[in-house]
């Protein structure tokens, strides 16, 4: 990593926190999840701490499919890139990693609004690429059921190509805003993509000049065989599920294969394994928060839940015996890293009903719990190692456990010199020790 510094970035996924009803928590915000202030406010906090960028996480519909009105409509969300302009004119170093889909978006509407918000930040922006694999979002636009999942990551392959082509399609310095002449850009170098291919035909150019980063940063974060080989393509960094520091080392070393078959070194490439960090006095106190928090899940839920991921309606089966027979993984069309986490519990012998409840409650990704240099500590472990070149910080309950974090912990990873003090100059992808794109246009001297 540039500087011998971690990475750290902050993740929205549900705007109380990310366990799935800290909606229900007493301390957890109301209404005003739907309003910029709540929003900049925990931004702010992440700025002052300086923190690398916010990474939010979304859906295209609400998560209904096999119990309607589950947990009544508990995932409503704003949509990210509408926040995004929003608190990227109320910041000024902070970066922000946005979801949008590939599954059910054009490439050219993506390059023209993702390229816009890349000038608008002054270089801050980053694109977690998804691929969109719930029903309940395919319904939303015109299908009965999911894409199938090749064919949603050959479409993803070829809509990166063809966005990162009309980002290229002006050059660094094409624009002349030449009064006296009468040109606005240069014509040799602006360029037409001409695009024909098996999911998008696109003329081009582009309608928005080449951005400060040459490209958004792209962000990934599938982990089934086609998630991490898009990864080794296109990718600078990626949300990784990893849950040991054995794990990530063997992810690591995979990943590291992978991008050498592409030609790509690894210190083109960042990884950032989710972590669940919950500050507290001792870990017996940390511990007994995130038991508050499992107390408020309705088993209706987790098992709405747990059937999503799983593909098969649990709640037809008696919820107190044995998990049943699963979908094989390398043909399900939904999300295989979660069917593959369920089918790695599933033969532990736990019943629907307390799968269901551990899914819900504890998540994919790792819990670090304690006092601040206890977390500090398990956090360099893997950044030493070479698992991490950072984390996506996953807070349970917000805002506390953000807060805490930016004013406990931060400050203990500072005094250990493995997070900034300030900001770097530059833009997102300076800081995060990136090359800035070359151009595909520009034949190399």
């Amino acid at each position: 990593m540039p500087n011998g510094k971690m990475i750290l970035a902050a993740f929205f996924y549900n705007p109380q926190g990310d366990h799935r009803l800290s909606w229900r928590h007493p301390h957890a915000p109301g209404r005003e999840i739907f309003d910029l202030d709540y929003y900049r406010r925990l931004v702010g906090e992440a700025e002052r701490a300086k923190i690398d960028a916010i990474f939010i996480a979304d859906h295209l519909g609400i998560w209904d499919n096999y119990d309607s009105g589950v947990a009544h409509y508990a995932n409503a969300r704003l949509e990210p890139i509408s926040l995004v302009s929003a608190l990227a004119a109320v910041t000024k170093d902070i970066g922000f990693m946005v979801t949008a889909s590939t599954s059910y978006s054009e490439p050219y509407n993506i390059a023209r609004t993702f390229s816009s918000l890349d000038h608008i930040s002054q270089g801050r922006i980053g694109w977690n690429v998804v691929t969109s694999a719930l029903t309940e979002e395919a319904q939303n636009f015109g299908l009965d059921g999911n894409i199938d999942h090749a064919r949603r990551y050959d479409r993803a392959a070829e809509f990166l190509d063809v966005t990162k082509a009309l980002w290229d399609s002006w050059e660094d310095g094409a624009v002349l805003i030449d009064k006296s002449s009468g040109y606005f850009a240069d014509p040799a170098k602006v360029h037409y993509l001409h695009h024909k291919g098996e999911h998008f035909r696109v003329k081009g150019p582009l309608n928005v000049p080449r951005s400060p980063q040459g490209y958004p940063v792209i962000v990934q974060a599938g982990s089934s065989e086609a998630g991490k080989n898009l990864a080794a393509l296109h990718a600078d960094i990626q949300f990784a599920v990893i849950r040991n520091l054995e794990q990530g080392l063997a992810y690591r070393r995979d990943m590291n294969e992978r991008l050498a078959r592409q030609g790509r070194t690894p210190e083109s490439f960042r990884l950032l394994p989710g972590i669940l960090p919950i500050v507290a006095s001792s870990k017996d106190e940390a511990l007994e928060k995130q038991a508050a928090l499992e107390s408020l899940m309705i088993d209706r839920v987790g098992i709405d839940l747990l059937s999503s991921w799983a593909g098969v309606d649990l709640s037809t089966f008696p919820l107190d015996g044995p998990i049943p027979a699963l979908p094989d993984l390398e043909s399900f069309n939904g999300w295989r890293t979660w069917l593959k986490l369920i089918q790695e519990e599933s033969n532990k012998g736990l019943s629907i009903r307390q799968l269901a409840r551990k899914i819900a409650n504890t998540g994919s990704v790792s819990m670090v719990a304690g006092t601040a240099a206890h977390i500090a500590d398990q956090m360099e472990e893997w950044f030493v190692a070479g698992a991490a070149d950072g984390y996506n910080l996953m807070f349970p309950l917000l805002p506390d456990d953000w807060m805490n974090f930016m004013q406990q912990v931060v400050p203990e990873l500072q005094k250990r010199g493995l997070f900034r003090t300030e900001y770097e100059t530059g833009t997102l992808r300076d800081r995060l020790g990136l090359a800035r794109p070359e151009n595909s246009f520009v034949i190399p001297n």
